[in-house]
């Protein structure tokens, strides 16, 4: 077995030291070939400013015998209060605000069993410090938490998984190739809702590429979310103080390395709909949208989201990321269903096991409960006294 003596792991617990390493962590990141957004200073960084302050920073990063940055964790430790006691939890730095998705562990290619065995070692040797630790939304494939998982088992940890589902869009070389792949009725429905525009109104579909109109654009997006919103009766996700800090300043690291995906939809000047994401490598992420409800009736959103990806489809992007969830409106653009992989463990005999047990029995009962009982009886269960929350 491996020890951390093979790598040498470093501790960073502020931002402003980890900066310090930002050189090699992009060059880490330029050679992970599962690296994603989501792994990159530009997200974790704002994302830590705008919702990590109530945690203690736990970046690991591990080097090897030249000093070369071998791989790196992006921890953070938070507390769970669970009656009558508390546990210290440590997860993925950017987990918690159910803002980021992908979060994984980069790893120079072959060096995958050295850095999980560092981990573990170093885990272990930090026992007092933790009592559960969480891996959550890493990607199905990811190569330290597959072998994570199987060291896991071989120092006989209690080790608890699930999955959560996103949907994503493979796209073809044309436009053509891929709208041939979608039904006959949402082929029509493309070209019929933006003709029916254009006759309507002077349309303009733009991309933000001056950091100029950030500010009026993220704006109106924050006004058209809201809006939507409102009319179900719910406040909306960025109406958050934290979380449209955290668009600010992470729209604008993401333009200056070209890599942030805005757009807006204009009809006779005046902006109906916008859909903010972002670019890595041939992959584009799609984070978030808003449009006017007064002009839902002429399909701004489905408008802009389709001229979006004929355009993107043109600059070389081979994957339209939809991010968590699988609603129709995701479904109709040709997207599959794919998952993302929780691992949650601790040492034996703890209260952190014991708390995993707990919670991931649970879990299965609720779910065996939603399968097997009558619809009214789960209504009645639902109204009543929490028993079965909603899912």
């Amino acid at each position: 077995m491996a020890s951390e003596e093979s790598l040498k792991i470093q501790l960073y617990d502020n931002l402003g030291s980890l900066e310090g390493i930002r050189a090699d962590w992009d060059a880490l990141l330029a050679e992970f070939p599962h690296a994603t957004t989501f792994s990159t200073w530009e997200w974790l960084a704002p994302w830590w400013r705008a919702f990590g302050e109530s945690d203690r920073l736990h970046v690991l990063a591990f080097r090897d015998a030249a000093s070369a940055l071998v791989g790196l964790a992006p921890l953070a430790l938070t507390t769970l209060s669970v009656f009558p006691t508390r546990l210290r939890l440590l997860r993925m730095m950017g987990d918690g605000s159910h803002d980021s998705d992908n979060l994984d562990l980069p790893v120079r290619s072959g060096r995958e069993a050295e850095f999980s065995s560092a981990l573990l070692d170093w885990l272990e040797q930090h026992a007092r410090d933790w009592d559960i630790c969480g891996l959550h939304t890493l990607p199905a494939h990811s190569p330290v938490g597959l072998r994570l998982l199987n060291d896991l088992k071989l120092r006989n940890w209690r080790t608890f998984t699930s999955t959560h589902p996103h949907t994503v869009v493979e796209l073809p070389e044309n436009w053509e190739t891929y709208t041939k792949a979608l039904s006959s009725k949402e082929r029509g429905k493309i070209g019929l809702r933006s003709r029916r525009l254009e006759k309507k109104y002077k349309v303009q579909i733009r991309k933000c590429t001056d950091e100029a109109e950030l500010d009026s654009l993220l704006a109106a997006l924050f006004e058209l979310h809201g809006q939507h919103w409102q009319l179900r009766g719910l406040p909306g996700t960025l109406r958050s103080p934290a979380r449209r800090q955290f668009y600010g300043e992470l729209a604008r690291l993401l333009l200056a390395r070209r890599r942030l995906e805005f757009w807006a939809l204009e009809l006779d000047g005046r902006i109906v709909a916008l859909q903010f994401g972002f670019r890595h490598g041939s992959t584009v992420f799609s984070l978030q949208e808003g449009f006017d409800p007064e002009d839902a009736s002429d399909s701004v959103g489905y408008v802009l989201r389709s001229q979006v990806l004929k355009q993107l489809i043109a600059d070389g992007v081979r994957c339209y990321d939809f991010l968590g969830g699988t609603d129709e409106s995701k479904l109709r653009w040709g997207a599959q269903v794919k998952s993302y992989l929780n691992i949650d463990f601790a040492r034996p005999l703890t209260r952190g096991t014991l708390h995993l047990s707990l919670q991931y029995k649970s879990a299965e009962t609720k779910a065996w409960l939603r399968t097997n009982l009558p619809q009214p009886l789960l209504r009645v269960l639902k109204r009543g006294r929490g028993i079965l929350p909603e899912g």
